[in-house]
């Protein structure tokens, strides 16, 4: 994959959040008046120690009766719907996702980064606009009602800083000082102590939109990725030592050593429980792209978790690909985008094959836009309105707020929103996960409710 130029902000930002996740220290402000991101502040406590091998890290833990109770009971119940968050880090350019290639103003701005309208398919809902060439997957769903579009999607006094305004879609609202995730607050209100799948990162490290303050949620790099490892030890050995698991899991009349044995039992509930994936290529029934990243993998995962009836409301992933496109952006925001798509279509196949799409739906976003006009790096500098998308058999499948044009930019040259990220949220609360955006999203009552779910 193609690399960019990126700011040194992004940088930053994305390597102290990195480095901070694994240390389980919270995130410290990047500079003197940045906000510090969601998640700060939180415990994370592992079954095992990473030291000692065991992928998964739980956030939040406490007094955890996990898999014995809390997930047979959850996944015995009813089936719940599923919110998937997939973020686009850097900045996507929005006027390259859905671009007017036939507007005399935005060639006159983009000279060199313009696309032709021949380049990419016509964008059914709005004949201004055509799809990036590396979306025709997109293009596909959309033209099967299974895409709800959002061409100009932002919020008031934009803010045009990586960190700040990714810390402001994170935590649903435009306010520094939060420090737990939108869907995180969401499962504090309806979740359970005893479930840390209710919430789940797939990735590398928590997702602070997951960040939760009463009730555990989880990362996993992958299901297939959960193991235990000792030095030299492997074979029978190894499958000797994993089966001592269970019998050290026994109560005990010490509440220390019963605390232990607690987290020792609950890692070899999940070791057994995800065992079925070790190397199975998740028994996907359709193809995913081969290619050298992880998202399609986790995908192709997530779909088998969900056939598998564990018990998970919302994840979150990082899509791939490189989005703060100060230069060069043409080759890096394809193959970003191509991957991207491609692996999202894979994804809902898969869940219509098995028969699980109308119990999913999938958020797609970027923390804004890019300027209008194009930089002299082949590239786009920071903007303010953004595109996301809303993916499922049951997403209502239209545009969300109208494309406002090249003609009448804001002060800064960058696109105005025509939606507000918080209004999306109250209605995946809403309409979909079935709760009160006012429990989770401040000052929810002003903000207009789109139609997303059908």
């Amino acid at each position: 994959m193609s690399r960019c130029h990126h700011c040194d902000e992004f940088s930053r930002a994305s390597l102290v959040r990195r480095t901070a996740a694994e240390a389980g220290r919270g995130l410290p402000a990047i500079e003197p008046g940045m906000p510090l991101p969601a998640g700060t502040g939180l415990d994370r406590r592992a079954f095992v120690a990473r030291s000692a091998g065991l992928v998964l890290s739980i956030y939040g833990a406490g007094k955890l009766k996990l898999f014995e109770e809390g997930i047979a009971r959850a996944a015995g119940g009813p089936a719940q719907p599923v919110l998937v968050s997939v973020f686009l880090p850097g900045g996507t350019d929005a006027l390259s996702v859905l671009y007017p290639g036939l507007d005399g103003a935005y060639r006159k701005l983009r000279p060199k980064l313009a696309l032709n309208p021949g380049d990419g398919t016509q964008f059914s809902e709005d004949p201004r606009l055509f799809w990036h060439p590396s979306l025709q997957p997109f293009a596909t769903l959309h033209g099967e009602g299974k895409v709800s579009v959002l061409p100009a999607v932002g919020y008031t006094h934009p803010d045009q800083s990586h960190f700040t305004s990714r810390h402001f879609w994170e935590v649903g609202a435009t306010e520094a000082r939060l420090a737990s995730g939108w869907m995180g607050r969401y499962l504090d209100h309806t979740g359970t102590k005893d479930n840390p799948l209710q919430g789940l990162s797939l990735d590398y490290q928590l997702q602070p939109s997951l960040a939760s303050t009463k009730v555990p949620v989880a990362s996993l790099a992958a299901p297939d990725d959960y193991s235990f490892w000792a030095p030299g030890v492997w074979g029978d050995v190894e499958d000797r030592m994993l089966e001592a698991l269970e019998p050290l899991g026994a109560r005990r009349s010490d509440p220390f050593l019963n605390q232990a044995a607690n987290a020792t039992a609950q890692s070899d509930r999940l070791r057994r429980q995800l065992a079925p994936f070790v190397g199975t290529g998740y028994g996907t029934p359709v193809p995913y792209p081969d290619v050298d990243d992880s998202f399609p993998k986790q995908l192709a995962g997530l779909a088998a978790m969900l056939a598998a009836n564990l018990p998970l409301r919302c994840v979150a992933l990082t899509a791939p690909g490189e989005y703060d496109t100060h230069s060069d952006q043409p080759q890096a925001l394809a193959d970003g985008l191509d991957v991207t798509a491609r692996s999202l279509l894979a994804f809902q196949r898969d869940l219509e094959a098995r028969g699980l799409a109308d119990r999913v739906l999938t958020l797609v976003w970027s923390e804004f836009g890019r300027r209008a006009e194009e930089n002299g790096s082949d590239g786009t500098d920071h903007g303010a309105a953004g595109t996301a998308f809303v993916i499922g058999t049951r997403a209502r499948g239209e545009m969300v707020g109208e494309f406002p044009g090249v003609a009448n930019l804001d002060d800064d040259g960058n696109l105005r929103a025509t939606s507000d990220f918080r209004g999306v949220y109250c209605s995946l609360l809403e309409q979909w996960l079935g709760e009160d955006a006012a429990a989770v999203i401040p000052g929810a009552s002003s903000f207009q409710r789109p139609v997303l779910v059908k």
